[in-house]
């Protein structure tokens, strides 16, 4: 079997070779310090996935990822921020980013979220946790209440609260344990029934969500998810205890 390919587009030479050495693991990886280089490099080499940082010097990361999703659909593209703009997250997601990580890049996560696009014949979604956490969700002037069932560092499924699907919303919920409300913008991406019927709801991805809340996020689905996959072991699952 071919080995895959990684496309890493990182303006910062330490980053960019941090980037190449952890994911050197998963396939060929090809690097490109601008976007113009990235977008050379996918026509004449198509990628398995690209990994962007948003923060190119000719061409803002979003940009760059719906430049690649038109030349090559279907592409999984993971979108790299630098962790201190709330904003960058939600530039991402809707320029069609798969994936979203922070800067610092932890080992783990990094490989974990290249596995899931490149050795997998089926994309395997975000680890999840189950929860029962009451949540208010603010649509333009109006608020309802619904409960989170699942969450993962990507969204989560809020029952018994609706919205019409594409809309944005903000969403106010607290984790066990944790004083402190989180309150990140999100976007509804998917609709279980209408509000007439039993058990309806709505799946939500975030869109802009601060350094701090994320970083609680990270921890309390990596601490509580049931299982999550091996990079050391492709196509294993270990128990996270």
């Amino acid at each position: 079997m071919p080995a895959h390919t990684i496309l890493v587009a990182d303006d910062a030479p330490l980053f960019r070779e941090l980037e190449s050495l952890i994911l050197a693991r998963c396939g060929r990886v090809l690097t490109a310090e601008s976007a113009r280089q990235a977008l050379e490099l996918a026509q004449r080499d198509p990628p398995s996935v690209a990994v962007l940082d948003l923060a190119l010097p000719d061409l803002p990361g979003d940009t760059l990822c719906r430049r690649l999703k038109a030349l090559q659909p279907g592409l999984p593209v993971i979108a790299i921020t630098s962790g201190s703009d709330p904003e960058e997250r939600a530039r991402a997601v809707r320029a069609g980013a798969d994936d979203v990580l922070a800067k610092p890049i932890d080992r783990i996560s990094l490989v974990q979220a290249v596995d899931r696009f490149v050795r997998f014949a089926d994309v395997r979604g975000l680890a999840r946790v189950e929860l029962a956490s009451p949540v208010r969700v603010e649509v333009g002037t109006r608020e309802s209440w619904g409960v989170g069932r699942n969450l993962s560092r990507g969204g989560m499924f809020i029952e018994s609260a609706w919205a019409p699907l594409e809309s944005e919303v903000r969403v106010h919920f607290r984790l066990p344990a944790l004083e402190r409300p989180l309150s990140p913008t999100a976007q509804v991406v998917w609709c279980r029934g209408e509000p007439s019927d039993p058990g309806f709801g709505m799946g939500v991805q975030f869109l802009s969500v601060d350094r701090s809340s994320e970083e609680r996020i990270d921890a309390f689905v990596y601490e509580h998810a049931a299982t999550r996959s091996d990079p050391a072991h492709p196509g294993a699952y270990v128990t996270v205890r």
